[in-house]
């Protein structure tokens, strides 16, 4: 992982098909006839595995083609599909680069949703990875929570597709309409603390941030900073702000110098100020084209909101929530406490390129210490016999020693 100086800033570049025997047979469990699943699968047993799925930021020139190698078969068929839906053959682009090229909003948020889908496609018909009744929850940082629908059963993966691609050609106008209008550039930039330290960073971030009256004392001497929010509030010792870099580094200094704060600062490997109101227009985007997309609710799996951190409740709240996510907070670390300490998720796969949101729920849930507990990330075909063991070893068991039929 490079790093390379950016003023005040540090800029951080992202970074065989084959049956496992006995493993997969304890693995496979009856086949059901599913209930009609809302929250009330929340309340009426808990839940104890998470799927999530990571978002913008871990793209890389590449990323499907080990996936290809090792199962060609399943890997060509949805890459074909993707192809098909976009239009174009952004399979090409994922596989040869360049990098500029992917790394364009336009491109990397489609090739990262489709990839992280790609994946877990192969663990259903190449491992027989029954998601239904393995899966308990799913969860998606940002851009990841179009995957987690689809794996939850809420959007079709060519809806899905064709949605994410659409909004961030959105978003790719709004950020070259404000760069142009006001001269900066624009991104996010993640600001790392202690852990007991984010209560206060972020009251002084938010005081800095928020509009200053005639009444207060301190707004001649430091004026409020305009066009940079928190964008997400990741882990315990973890914010994102986006907007405008050149007002994110005045951020900086001001909380450095009058704050009481040094949090390290370390920028994404993003253009664009997402969750943020630079991104109204692909909020209204998504508000009028989920008018004309099939949302199934209820669906197979809760689904954790960004924007809410709480299982989407109805169909309108879903497609309200996911509009809203354009332009709200991203409440990641809620979402990880409420799953880990409010309903007890013990085990946590993660599926998708790259071990960005590994990391973010390791930090806040540790090893997992307690018997059945752990985290996991399958981004790599080597990953996927090792990850399915230990699910195995860590299925919760009945009273006479026999794994549970999850309903």
């Amino acid at each position: 992982m490079g790093s390379h100086a950016l003023g005040s800033l540090v800029y951080m570049s992202p970074f065989k098909s084959r049956r496992l025997g006995a493993a997969i047979a304890m693995w496979r469990r009856p086949s059901f006839t599913p209930a009609r699943l809302t929250t009330s699968r929340i309340s009426h047993r808990g839940l104890y595995t998470a799927l999530f799925f990571p978002g913008h930021g871990v793209q890389r020139v590449g990323m499907a083609t080990a996936w290809m190698d090792s199962f060609p078969r399943t890997a060509t068929r949805i890459l074909d599909e993707m192809d098909t839906i976009l239009g174009f053959k952004l399979s090409r682009i994922i596989s040869d680069g360049p990098n500029s090229e992917l790394n364009r909003t336009e491109h990397s948020q489609p090739a990262v949703m489709a990839v992280s889908v790609l994946i877990l496609r192969i663990l259903e018909h190449e491992f027989e990875f029954d998601i239904q009744s393995r899966v308990d929850v799913t969860l998606g940082h940002s851009l990841g929570e179009f995957s987690a629908l689809v794996a939850g059963g809420y959007l079709e993966f060519g809806d899905a597709l064709q949605l994410v691609r659409r909004r961030a050609e959105v978003m790719a106008q709004c950020t070259r309409a404000v760069a142009k209008q006001s001269g900066d550039s624009y991104g996010m930039v993640a600001l790392i603390c202690e852990p007991d330290h984010l209560e206060s960073l972020l009251k002084a971030v938010q005081d800095f941030l928020s509009p200053r009256t005639p009444e207060d004392d301190s707004s001649h001497a430091v004026p409020s900073i305009q066009q940079v929010v928190v964008a997400n509030i990741n882990s315990k010792n973890q914010i994102v702000l986006s907007g405008s870099i050149e007002r994110i580094k005045t951020l900086l200094v001001q909380l450095r110098q009058f704050g009481g704060h040094d949090p390290r600062a370390v920028r994404l490997k993003s253009d664009s100020p997402f969750h943020s109101p630079v991104m109204a227009p692909a909020a209204e985007y998504m508000r009028n084209a989920m008018e004309n997309i099939d949302v199934r609710f209820p669906a197979l799996i809760p689904c954790i909101s960004n924007v809410s951190a709480q299982p989407f409740q109805s169909k309108e709240d879903l497609k309200d929530l996911l509009s809203r996510q354009c332009i709200d907070t991203v409440r990641w670390w809620d979402s990880i406490r409420y799953l880990h300490q409010d309903l007890g998720v013990r085990r946590w796969v993660g599926i998708g390129p790259g071990k960005i949101g590994r990391n973010l729920v390791g930090k806040e849930v540790g090893r997992v210490d307690t018997k059945g507990g752990g985290v996991w990330a399958i981004s790599d075909p080597r990953e996927v016999e090792e990850t399915i063991l230990a699910l195995e070893r860590t299925e919760p068991r009945t009273l006479d020693g026999s794994p549970p039929i999850h309903v």
